[in-house]
């Protein structure tokens, strides 16, 4: 979509393994396309994924694996989450005046940080106060478990969320018995 062959072999190379590595200095900014930045955030939110979830999405040949999976859902509803929070604070503050460029802009710093990949469009240190640090924290978050991002994984910080639910449930009512479930599966107290 407007690379040359060894700018897009090397690219996706970093893509796929989500190392944020580029031919240019200015990282995926360089090239100052949309077209670009979008296959680039297609990718890297397959990337994200777990890619024993992908496997087993190809071999049952069904789309309804990934629809079922809850971490896949909760990487879904993080990345969307930072996206619009960018894009309304990008707006809000006239960072960008074109809807198309702030929208851009925030799904691809968004999926880029959020995933662990660390390409850049632009300087986003120099946006808002909010939202890089915002980005950061969501760094910490970075992929699903089995995928190649970094950071803690989705599905530990999803657990621990149901854990905090759990034992705020359990000061409430200290006689009841909750269990985690984890989509419609009840998890060991080991796990």
């Amino acid at each position: 979509v407007g690379m040359d062959w060894f700018d897009a072999i090397c690219h996706s190379f970093s893509t796929i393994a989500i190392g944020g590595f580029s031919t240019h200095d200015a990282s995926m900014g360089y090239f100052n396309s949309p077209a670009i930045n979008m296959v680039c955030v297609f990718f890297l939110i397959i990337s994200g994924v777990n890619f024993a979830l992908h496997y087993a999405a190809v071999h049952s040949r069904s789309i309804l694996i990934y629809i079922r999976d809850p971490e896949f859902k909760a990487f879904i509803s993080i990345q969307v989450t930072l996206t619009l929070i960018c894009f309304y604070v990008l707006m809000r503050t006239l960072t960008y005046e074109e809807p198309e460029v702030a929208m851009d802009q925030a799904l691809f710093q968004a999926v880029s940080i959020g995933t662990t990949a660390g390409f850049t469009t632009t300087d986003f240190s120099s946006w808002p106060v909010f939202l890089p640090i915002l980005l950061i924290f969501a760094s910490f978050i970075g992929g699903s478990a089995g995928s190649t991002g970094g950071g803690l994984k989705v599905i530990r910080i999803v657990l621990l969320y149901l854990q905090g639910v759990r034992e705020i449930n359990r000061l409430i009512h200290p006689k009841a018995i909750y269990s985690i479930k984890l989509g419609r599966k009840a998890l060991p107290d080991k796990v």
